[in-house]
């Protein structure tokens, strides 16, 4: 019986340094629609996983896909998580308003009615495109 080969210490497998770079792209997506700023960190820690995958890859002459995969798609997590931590940013003081109303919101319709009082409120500080998507978004 033989004993398996480890890579040298500091050195990780090619194959595994690209799944790794798709797994943490795929979590930063996920995170994205969750904490929009977590899947903002988690995002640049798959882009720079991704980015090192890539000569990993080439020197062991194996597809780069996987690390390719993994940069794009967290290049798309990326974009989405700064655009809604900085839509959030901007709407800090009316998102507030809106969780306090539903923490006294008892009913369906006192819910319905926080959401309309944040969909004024944002009115007034976005412009109307914006707001069409918000109106599409109500539960």
């Amino acid at each position: 019986m033989s004993t398996p080969v480890q890579a040298p210490a500091g050195q990780q497998p090619a194959e595994s340094a690209g799944r790794r770079a798709i797994w943490l792209s795929i979590a930063a997506l996920a995170m994205t629609f969750m904490l929009p700023l977590a899947g903002l960190v988690m995002a640049l820690f798959a882009i720079m996983s991704g980015v090192r995958a890539l000569p990993l890859l080439r020197k062991a002459h194996k597809p780069t896909g996987t690390a390719v995969g993994g940069i794009t798609v967290a290049a798309i997590a990326l974009v989405l998580s700064a655009m809604a931590t900085g839509m959030q940013l901007y709407l800090m003081d009316e998102y507030s308003a809106y969780q306090e109303c539903m923490k006294g919101a008892g009913t369906v319709t006192a819910q319905g009615e926080c959401f309309t009082q944040f969909r004024e409120a944002a009115a007034k500080k976005l412009p109307p495109d914006v707001l069409e998507v918000l109106g599409a978004m109500q539960p």
